[in-house]
């Protein structure tokens, strides 16, 4: 039997889906950086009268965690978004999946938290899976729109390291509303 848990996490999951193909068809129609800063905008808006409150204790490490992680979050969607004006949404949420073996790597790298067993198997599993999807007949060419879906990945790998960095540590209502607003 399904849970709840199981099915809101099948309904994120076909929601984050869904996205690519809607922001695919979006960009035809506006340019990627008005797309994601109305994205945002909205975002912000809608999160303002919730945060609004909370605003009055916001602290130099809150504006900074949030000013990072919203530079991340810009970063990465920005990218993500240009690179569907010239590849399919069915690749590029492919390559935006190899954040998910980037996370472990590169908190190595950058924080020396070395991963653990366990999370070099889902390193493993990850890639592992990223090119059965891939559907290896294909092939996977580098164009811009790949290339730039690539280093949208790195963005939104950093922006979880850094979430990670300071979460427990800052309000996170502060936080949330200085990224949006990045």
């Amino acid at each position: 039997m399904i849970g709840r848990a199981e099915l809101a996490l099948m309904g994120a999951t076909l929601l984050w889906g869904a996205s690519f193909l809607i922001v695919h068809h979006a960009v035809r129609e506006s340019g990627p950086f008005f797309f994601v800063g109305l994205r945002f905008a909205t975002a912000a808006l809608v999160t303002l009268p919730l945060a609004l409150p909370a605003l009055k204790g916001l602290t130099g490490r809150e504006l900074l965690a949030g000013a990072m992680i919203g530079l991340c979050i810009f970063a990465g969607y920005s990218m993500q978004t240009w690179g569907l004006q010239t590849i399919s949404s069915s690749t590029s949420a492919f390559i935006t999946a190899a954040y998910v073996p980037l996370v472990p790597v590169l908190q190595w790298v950058i924080l020396r938290r070395r991963p653990r067993l366990a999370s070099w198997i889902g390193v493993a599993l990850a890639l592992a899976g990223l090119m059965l999807i891939a559907a290896p007949g294909k092939g996977l060419g580098l164009g811009v729109g790949e290339t730039v879906t690539l280093a949208s990945t790195l963005a939104i790998a950093l922006e979880i390291i850094l979430i990670s960095l300071w979460a427990g540590t800052v309000d996170v209502g502060r936080v949330t509303l200085v990224q949006l607003t990045v």
